[in-house]
C-alpha cells in the first residue's frame, strides 16, 4: 500500500526548505562581520588615498 502523504505538512516542509536554503545564499552575500567590513573599508580609504598622493598636478 502507498504511503500516505499530508499535502499542507508537505508544502509547509518545502516552504521551511526554501528558506533554509534563502537563508544559506543570503549568509554568504552579506554574512561578513563588523570586523571584517570594517577592515575593507580602511583597505579602500588607504588605496584612494594612495592614488589620490600619486596625482600630478597640471
Amino acid at each position: 500500500m502507498a504511503d500516505l502523504v499530508n499535502f499542507n505538512k508537505a508544502r509547509k516542509a518545502k516552504s521551511r526548505d526554501q528558506g533554509r536554503a534563502q537563508a544559506a545564499q543570503n549568509r554568504v552575500a552579506f554574512g561578513r562581520t563588523k570586523a571584517e567590513k570594517t577592515v575593507t573599508t580602511a583597505e579602500r580609504e588607504k588605496a584612494d588615498r594612495t592614488l589620490d598622493g600619486a596625482k600630478r598636478e597640471d
